[in-house]
């Protein structure tokens, strides 16, 4: 069910839901947290259809807050999605123009779930500091999306100056099934047994950088990034070891052969992942994610990654020659 609410306010938009409640178009309980999205009108359908398969997983009540323009009039309109068309959750899209199209805790202070936690996502348009924004002040979890910025690398960087407890980016949720194997390998290897380390990644992807900054901090040794063609995000992790290597190398979508010292090779799908795995995830932990936090504090060569990238590029095509 959808109901338009057009030249409205959030007052009358809560007392609507209210009334579809009692007439049992909702199921209110079981909510576990209220999801606030902060998005630009044309750009929102993603990240709603993203929200209600996650909610499957996590039943929450989902705020969308499309900016639709501050050069209009003030107004603002609203759309209430239940049953069907929410997945297994309450969906309230409000659309601002004029002074309403900017963020503001004012505009979802009457639609949140009481004592619930609230969990904040950019998935474009990520903010200069996410933590001091209107909305970012009252969430539990700030979610970013740096690869869908115009530089990715920058939003990046931003988050490395800016980082507060509670911020994540999804470029980092995208690893978790390549860290989760290489953690396994790594099980019954000593730390100190692990000489270096070599990623292999594309120029215009996020992930290179953030697997090398995650395992300079967990292992404490050199890493070397390798260019990859663009699109092919990570391509290889290759760890150097006292007698031999482990290797991650990702030969064709989903499909990923480890190699380990005295061992055959295994292959093992490692998937691309969805908006939605990755959405999901997140919403799973409501703590702030120490590990990212660490990740993106220590490695202090973050903003230089992509330059070292390049140059180590051009020192194998010399090799080659």
């Amino acid at each position: 069910m959808i109901v338009d609410l057009p030249d409205t306010t959030t007052s009358n938009v809560s007392k609507k839901l209210m009334a579809l409640r009692e007439q049992g178009g909702v199921i209110a309980l079981g909510r576990v947290l209220t999801l606030v999205v902060v998005t630009r009108s044309g750009l929102e359908e993603e990240a709603i259809e993203a929200a209600n398969e996650a909610s499957r997983e996590h039943p929450c009540r989902i705020i969308v807050l499309a900016d639709a323009g501050a050069d209009r009039a003030d107004r603002l309109d609203a759309q209430i999605r239940v049953g069907g068309d929410a997945g297994a959750s309450e969906v309230i899209v409000l659309r601002g123009y004029g002074q309403l199209a900017h963020e503001s805790e004012s505009l979802v202070a009457a639609l949140l779930l009481p004592d619930a936690p609230i969990v904040a996502w950019w998935p474009h348009g990520a903010p200069m500091n996410a933590c001091e924004t209107s909305i970012g002040r009252i969430a539990h979890r700030r979610i970013t999306d740096s690869a869908n910025e115009p530089d990715p690398q920058a939003a990046l960087d931003t988050i490395h100056k800016t980082y507060r407890a509670g911020d994540t980016d999804l470029a980092w949720t995208r690893l978790t099934n390549w860290r989760i194997q290489l953690a396994a390998a790594l099980d019954h290897v000593k730390p100190s047994l692990v000489l270096t380390a070599e990623v292999e990644g594309a120029d215009d992807s996020l992930s290179p950088f953030l697997m090398a900054a995650w395992l300079k901090d967990a292992l404490d040794v050199q890493v070397r990034i390798l260019s990859a063609p663009a699109g092919t995000g990570l391509r290889r992790v290759c760890l150097t070891l006292v007698d031999g290597h482990i290797q991650l190398l990702r030969n064709g979508y989903g499909l990923t052969e480890l190699t380990q010292p005295g061992k055959p090779a295994q292959r093992i799908s490692i998937p691309r992942r969805t908006l939605r795995d990755c959405l999901a995830e997140e919403l799973r932990q409501l703590h702030p994610d120490s590990v990212f936090g660490d990740v993106i504090k220590a490695h202090q060569a973050l903003g230089t990654t992509k330059t070292a990238t390049i140059i180590h590029s051009m020192e194998l095509d010399e090799r080659s020659q």
